[in-house]
């Protein structure tokens, strides 16, 4: 089994870095070889930055899932493996619908199959945050992009700003 580490979306680098060295961690406590795929920013901001004005879950994440799972395709197709998913439908800030329609078109594009499981569902967060806080993984309040990380920054202010109103 292998895990492919593809996130051109991730900023700053530093948080990249972060998440890698969890995924590397991950990876060889579970026995998965894990291939890292580039950094590639530019392809992901070709991509994202048309839609940067609108929120998270609209058609701004939906280019982010396209590179990604296209490229998890093209690498699975590549080096022969025929089925592949995302971690991407654990969160419960993705559109599953959106992430399996994406990864399908990504598969037939280069003739592999998509496995579009909700990952969410019978409590899959819950248990993915047990996890991770039972292995000390790194958790973030944003997906990793830069434009998350602003939204994320601007309700940590509103919550802060209606805290000093009380």
């Amino acid at each position: 089994m292998s895990a492919f580490f593809y996130n051109p979306n991730i900023y700053p680098e530093k948080e990249y870095i972060l998440r890698l060295e969890d995924m590397k961690f991950l990876s060889e406590y579970s026995g998965v070889t894990l291939i890292k795929g580039s950094y590639n920013t530019p392809v992901w901001e070709k991509a994202v930055m048309p839609y940067r004005d609108l929120p998270e879950k609209s058609k701004r994440c939906w280019e982010c899932y396209r590179i990604r799972l296209d490229e998890t395709a093209k690498m699975a197709a590549g080096i022969g493996i025929e089925l592949f998913t995302t971690t991407l439908s654990v969160s419960p800030h993705k559109v599953y619908k959106q992430i399996r329609e994406e990864g399908e078109k990504a598969a037939k594009k280069h003739g592999v199959t998509f496995y579009g499981e909700d990952f969410k569902k019978k409590d899959g967060f819950k248990i993915s945050v047990e996890e991770s806080r039972k292995l000390k993984l790194s958790r973030q309040n944003y997906c990793g992009c830069v434009l998350s990380l602003e939204e994320a920054r601007e309700k940590t202010r509103k919550k802060r700003s209606q805290k000093g109103k009380k």
